[in-house]
């Protein structure tokens, strides 16, 4: 099957989309561009009608709060005091756009900590069921009015790859104010042409590809492509497409190719897995000799105490952290099931001295493949 037959057959076939929409499609220099919303609900209606099953992740709540007070709002407090303005509005919108076309929305606000918490995890996930059951459409956003620095998702691009696992979508739409994804920059390259698909994004060089953000969002083409990279780890595609093309959905789903095509990988990874790769943040690292590293890479073993020779942060048991080689490239992630000190002292001994070492040997390895992802888009 050739890229335009597999982009067909999705979006024929699919039956759970994940949009996400960004604040430099919804907004314009005064704030929120009702006219965008209501064209965009007007289309993700249809959708609906169709049978098709809408999450919506949309940007758009700083923006419209930022256009709504007289004084500049500075900094995090500054973000969650235009967060906190804005959402409501936003939410209203929504709202009466939807309300039209006789369709309910409802408004879920997530932190990190919502998605890392596995409980809290399974709770927002039955959540969605139970509001995707009822065919209502939930509109997610980050709570930024209280999410401190590490409990963000850091853009709204990556919480959409995440809802893309909570709920099980078979596809991620993404509208951005670009036309799709550019061979280079096109705002510094005359020369820059749209790709039509990217058929391996694990072989992309990203901060060659994409290095420019928009004014009024936090993320860019970078963190576009991050969250197309861990959906396609999924074995789910994405599309990067301009919002701001006129009926840009009915056209999609039309036929239409319009944007950029990210095609899955070939051989998926387990929710679990990515689970624990994304849901989590690194919170240190372990530096392992080639000899272990091969073992992980090519032989999809566990990595042994024996296999490590520095370890970096101050983390506590059952902690995510990166697995680096000696000329510190990231080889993967995955769950400690030691502190930071007590790799340390186990470091570059046999599993067998562990005891020795520290009294007690819970485990031999040092991360267990099963709780590992190799090649983690982190």
């Amino acid at each position: 099957m050739d890229v335009n037959e597999h982009r067909q057959s999705v979006l024929k076939s699919a039956r759970r989309v994940v949009v996400k929409v960004g604040s430099a499609v919804l907004t314009n220099s005064e704030g929120l561009d009702l006219r965008v919303v209501n064209r965009l609900a007007d289309q993700l209606a249809a959708l609906h009608d169709k049978g098709v099953d809408i999450v919506l992740v949309s940007s758009g709540a700083v923006a419209a709060g930022r256009g709504l007070v007289a004084g500049e709002l500075k900094g995090l407090p500054g973000r969650q005091a235009a967060s906190a303005i804005g959402q409501s509005r936003l939410m209203h919108a929504y709202d009466e756009a939807f309300e039209r076309y006789g369709v309910v929305s409802a408004q879920i606000l997530l932190t990190r900590d919502d998605l890392r918490n596995r409980t809290r995890f399974l709770n927002a996930r039955n959540t969605f069921a139970s509001l995707l059951g009822q065919r209502v459409i939930p509109i997610v956003n980050e709570n930024d009015t209280v999410a401190v620095q590490e409990l963000k998702f850091g853009d709204n691009d990556s919480l959409a790859s995440l809802v893309v696992n909570l709920v099980q979508a078979d596809l991620l739409i993404n509208l951005t104010s670009a036309a799709g994804v550019y061979d280079a920059n096109p705002d510094r390259d005359p020369h820059a042409k749209a790709l039509k698909s990217i058929e391996n994004i694990a072989c992309l060089d990203l901060d060659t590809t994409c290095d420019g953000k928009t004014t009024v969002g936090t993320g860019g083409m970078y963190s576009k492509l991050m969250s197309a990279r861990r959906v396609a780890q999924l074995g789910i595609p994405t599309l990067v497409v301009s919002g701001k093309e006129r009926f840009v959905l009915d056209r999609i789903f039309s036929g239409e190719e319009l944007g950029t095509w990210v095609l899955p990988e070939e051989h998926k990874i387990s929710r679990r897995k990515f689970w624990i790769a994304y849901n989590n943040t690194p919170d240190g690292s372990v530096t392992v000799d080639p000899g272990a590293a091969r073992a992980v890479l090519e032989h999809g073993k566990s990595l042994l105490p024996a296999g490590i020779r520095s370890v970096e942060g101050d983390f506590e048991s059952g902690a995510l952290v990166k697995i680096l080689d000696e000329s510190g490239d990231m080889i993967g992630v995955g769950l400690s099931n030691y502190s930071a000190s007590d790799l340390q002292k186990v470091q570059g001994h046999r599993s067998e001295d562990i005891s020795k070492v520290l009294g007690h040997c819970n485990y031999e390895e040092a991360i267990h493949r099963d709780n590992m992802l190799i090649d983690a888009a982190v």
